[in-house]
């Protein structure tokens, strides 16, 4: 059962992961256990990819819908052929340029993927992680590594193993830290599948850096329902990544319409007795100096908001705020995946602001 285990927490070097240490974990996952383990984009939650026992003991642990599917995490270019019996032409040549690294294939699936990987599509998510204990595990373990977030369903992803234990305490046999993770945002999901290669979710790596290798790219992120029957691809359902205070994201050029409406919106709040915090960049901290809120700053730009913004969801909840108001940063880079994830913690509510006033309209 995934529930009421003891969780055995191991701190491990982040580039000479133990080899005794690796060799327990790896075991762990052929026995059918899960271990939660930093890659360099989020905490994984993984499990043997090819058992669908161990496979539901991750639904279980995160109180997962059946209708998301999970990432398959290789380590080597041979392990494909477990995974997929009909590589597109072209993939392995934008594997081998992006792999290591947090790009993820959607590719037609072998009959060895459980249904339950897959939400019961004909097509399996899979990358290879850039992170040293990551690849050491998936080399301790010699079998493909099927790994989601490592927190509950819905909520923030976690960098640090301090989140995963927040959430999976007791519900999951290792947690692996290696303490913050790098990129700090999921992986960008590409599905090449279909006659146009087409970005389903916005991540790791940059729209830009896409396009300049494939020309045609599309991109059509989804922001489906939970009664969906299932999901293109993980991270596509609506709500996601959610703190448990209010979300309150605003986008617009004008910046002085966007700030006057947010500190309008912090001092309504504020009259109405709740508590208030502000998620920023460095820079705009000078915005809501006459505001009385919990400010957590997230960095000089969108790299190092994508690196901080789940663990500044998650400082906001801990302080005990009721409302979370946040500016979505320009687009480029890292900056369209923290404006995704920040869409999906508002459940599609967006405010776009310009000087003729607020549409509260939704994605």
């Amino acid at each position: 059962m995934a529930y009421n285990v003891t969780t055995t927490i191991i701190q491990v070097a982040r580039q000479r992961p133990a080899t005794e240490i690796m060799a327990l974990a790896g075991e762990v996952i052929r026995g059918g256990g899960l271990v939660a383990f930093p890659t360099e984009t989020v905490y994984g939650l993984g499990a043997n990819a090819l058992n669908p026992e161990a496979v539901a003991r991750i639904f279980e642990a995160k109180e997962r819908p059946a209708n998301d599917p999970i990432i398959v995490h290789i380590h080597m270019f041979d392990q494909l052929n477990q995974i997929t019996n009909n590589l597109p032409s072209g993939v392995e040549a934008l594997a081998r340029r992006f792999w290591p690294g947090p790009l993820t294939l959607v590719l037609p699936k072998s009959d060895a993927i459980p249904h339950s990987i897959t939400a019961g599509r004909d097509t399996v998510a899979v990358r290879m992680p850039n992170h040293p204990i990551a690849l050491a595990l998936l080399r301790a373990a010699g079998v493909p590594i099927g790994a989601p977030s490592a927190n509950r369903f819905s909520r923030p992803s976690p960098t640090t193993a301090a989140h995963v234990r927040a959430d999976l305490d007791g519900h999951v046999d290792v947690i692996l830290d290696g303490g913050p993770t790098d990129i700090g945002v999921e992986s960008t999901i590409l599905d090449v599948t279909s006659a146009v290669p087409t970005i389903l979710r916005a991540g790791g790596v940059p729209l830009e850096a896409l396009r300049a290798y494939l020309p045609t790219l599309a991109y059509a992120p989804q922001y489906l329902l939970e009664t969906v029957a299932s999901a293109p691809a993980p991270g596509n359902l609506l709500k996601h990544y959610a703190p448990h205070a209010q979300m309150f994201v605003y986008e617009g050029d004008d910046d002085e319409a966007v700030y006057d409406a947010m500190r309008e919106q912090a001092l309504s709040l504020s009259n109405q007795g709740q508590a208030v915090g502000i998620l920023a960049l460095n820079h705009e901290i000078l915005n809501f100096e006459a505001i009385t809120a919990q400010i957590v700053l997230c960095g000089r730009d969108s790299t190092a908001f994508a690196a901080n913004l789940f663990a500044g969801l998650r400082a906001l909840d801990t302080a005990g705020v009721q409302a979370i108001l946040v500016r979505v940063p320009s687009p480029f880079g890292l900056g369209l995946a923290v404006r995704d994830r920040l869409i999906r913690a508002a459940e599609g509510r967006v405010l776009q602001v310009t000087a003729q006033g607020v549409d509260s309209g939704g994605v």
